[in-house]
């Protein structure tokens, strides 16, 4: 397909913008993406990428490259509050393969977002300016005008056909350009670091990825042998003062309920003192364009992380929006048409996510009635119950445009 001579820009080159661009460049068109910081950059360590996203990524050539640098753990162990052994071993591996077509696997995010700069800059239509001061934007019926105030000082203006906002959650795109609203504060803290391959495999098995949950808090750790590394994440609540304050503390504290955990103890002490935190922020805006100004991944819809489903969701959209903004005849039809399509599935896993917080929370004795549950839904419950989540494909028809949310409903019965 040619790229009928339109050009794109994209604000952001993190996941979300990366992947649309080079899903973009494929169908021949003029991307130019624009990044403030001088390189791209990911925050966070640890990313889980289920198939339904692993489909995208591998259509797009990067199957070699996420191969060498992801890791495919044989299940998720889940230990309840105050358990030193797993209440269950959700499959992973190759059942995941045999049921959905791709395997789940995890990786560094910073080996996800290279391997997609690699990709791009293979491509000669597509421009990455980094260290971008500022940028303008104003829609109008023959498109969009963009001013750039690019790194050196320098101006440039344009007309394009579109311009997207993958600028994450705290997007200017969505809220200084759109007019939209800001993010919301969860309540909630996400306390990262990453440790040596060894020093925790004494407590978790290392070749799976391990949930540990709390009263009021829980954790996640995974391994990333590419990397030597383990990636661990407690997730635990924080006063807004506390999460965004002017001396932000350098390791968590446990509180006072999880005494006598010993497990997330020797976990918590493992890890010393050199933690970083994320405040949790979420997205709930119901426009997510205007004229032919629009917004992907957490610019759009920032969710819980409780389902591993966020920057997956991001992946998902360029696959969607990128076949619709070359062949749709304007790009204000382009982005109803894929709000459409994205806004129903994307507010079901946002809705699943914070429901898994939620749940994996629990103090007792609620939390027996959850361990029942879970327990009894056996090792591979969740195949069945996420098989809407991992096993959808948003590859486009073969004439090349995403099918409307009643068209596959029919297409799958």
């Amino acid at each position: 397909m040619s790229g009928n001579g339109r050009t794109i820009y994209i604000a952001g080159a993190g996941i979300a913008g990366l992947t649309l661009a080079l899903a973009l460049a494929k169908f021949g068109a003029t991307v130019v993406v624009l990044e403030r910081h001088p390189r791209v950059q990911e925050v966070g360590a640890g990313l889980q990428i289920s198939p339904n996203a692993r489909h995208v990524l591998n259509r797009l050539g990067l199957d070699k490259a996420l191969t060498a640098a992801a890791f495919e753990p044989d299940g998720i162990d889940i230990y309840p509050h105050g358990a030193r052994r797993p209440l269950v071993t959700l499959e992973l591996g190759a059942i995941m393969r045999e049921r959905f077509g791709a395997p789940y696997t995890v990786m560094h995010r910073a080996d996800l977002a290279e391997a997609l700069h690699r990709a791009c800059k293979r491509f000669a239509n597509i421009d990455m300016l980094f260290g971008v001061r500022a940028y303008d934007v104003v829609s109008h019926a023959r498109g969009v005008s963009v001013t750039v105030d690019e790194a050196d000082g320098k101006s440039r203006s344009a007309r394009a056909f579109a311009f997207i906002g993958a600028d994450g959650v705290h997007s200017r795109t969505r809220t200084d350009v759109l007019m939209g609203p800001r993010a919301d504060y969860t309540g909630m803290v996400a306390w990262r670091i990453t440790l040596g391959q060894s020093v925790l495999s004494d407590l978790l098995n290392p070749r799976r990825t391990s949930l540990l949950w709390g009263p009021g808090l829980h954790a996640v750790s995974y391994p990333l042998p590419y990397r030597q590394q383990t990636n661990l994440v407690l997730f635990m609540k924080a006063r807004e003062q506390d999460a965004f304050g002017d001396a932000p503390p350098k390791a968590p504290r446990l509180p006072r309920q999880v005494f006598g955990n010993v497990l997330l103890d020797r976990v918590r002490q493992a890890a010393g003192d050199e933690w970083a935190y994320w405040p949790l922020s979420t997205v709930n805006t119901p426009t997510w364009s205007e004229g032919g100004i629009g917004l992907v991944g957490d610019a759009a819809h920032a969710m819980f992380p409780f389902q591993a489903q966020g920057a997956v969701m991001a992946i998902e959209d360029a696959a969607v929006l990128a076949p619709l903004l070359m062949t749709e005849a304007d790009a204000e039809s382009a982005l109803r048409r894929y709000q459409s399509i994205r806004q129903p599935r994307v507010g079901r896993v946002q809705e699943l996510s914070k429901s898994n917080g939620f749940a994996f929370h629990l103090e007792w004795p609620f939390s027996l009635a959850r361990d029942l549950v879970v327990k009894s839904q056996g090792p591979r419950g969740h195949l069945e119950r996420l098989a809407w989540l991992y096993g959808y494909d948003p590859s486009p028809d073969p004439d090349g445009v995403p099918a409307a949310p009643e068209r596959r409903r029919r297409a799958a019965g």
